[in-house]
């Protein structure tokens, strides 16, 4: 009898264990952009966050989408400056990545040669972890996950890795777009940069220098004409 005791006893404390170590699972996708000639929102890449009960590192995955706009289909390809980033909750180092190209063919092998740094990501702001891949089309990918490390205790639910930026945006990258299913043949259509939201600063095509040359034109007419 109490060899039977003994034995519920261990199952229940194996069962406590067990339920302490749990993966959560936090996914969006990346709809705005500032890519000139193409048209949105539109599900350009979907970013998933995995992370586990009690750890410092989460598992982080880029996927290019697929969508027929005007009637071709096109994928959203990944690669080059600031090719995938993250605005992290707290300092993190990214490594071991992972990467997949299209079957179309004709790519080259993929490599980061910059990662984890802080900077612009063209129009959506400042984000702490920029990764910049080699060297342009010819390297993108169609998919990319990596092993996100925090630099000091855990990473809890994987919606509490990122954190908006000024911008409003917790995660980019930089986007190839080509008809599907992808082949280096068929050469990048549209290039630019995609956001989870948040506001895109774009250039204001020198409204405003236009405006202060006028303005400074009229005060130099008036005070022409004060001092005559």
């Amino acid at each position: 009898m109490k060899i039977k005791y003994i034995a519920a006893v261990l199952i229940g404390l194996a069962g406590l264990s067990l339920q302490q170590v749990k993966a959560d699972n936090s996914t969006f996708f990346l709809t705005t952009s500032n890519i000139p000639g193409f048209v949105g929102p539109i599900n350009m890449v979907q970013v998933s966050i995995t992370t586990t009960t009690g750890s410092n590192q989460a598992t982080v995955s880029f996927t290019s989408q697929t969508a027929n706009v005007g009637g071709t289909n096109y994928i959203f390809m990944i690669g080059n400056g600031s090719a995938f980033d993250l605005n992290t909750s707290a300092a993190a180092t990214t490594g071991t990545y992972a990467f997949t190209q299209p079957a179309g063919g004709g790519f080259a092998s993929p490599s980061v040669v910059t990662p984890n740094v802080s900077g612009q990501v063209d129009g959506f702001g400042v984000f702490n972890n920029t990764n910049t891949m080699f060297n342009g089309f010819d390297h993108a990918v169609t998919s990319l996950s990596f092993i996100l490390t925090k630099a000091s205790g855990n990473w809890g639910l994987a919606a509490n890795v990122l954190l908006a930026n000024a911008n409003g945006a917790f995660a980019a990258a930089h986007i190839f777009i080509t008809q599907a299913p992808g082949a280096l043949a068929n050469g990048a259509t549209f290039t630019g940069y995609a956001a989870n939201g948040g506001s895109v600063n774009t250039p204001d095509g020198g409204t405003t220098v236009m405006l202060l040359g006028v303005a400074l034109g009229a005060l130099g007419v008036v005070r022409r004409y004060l001092t005559s």
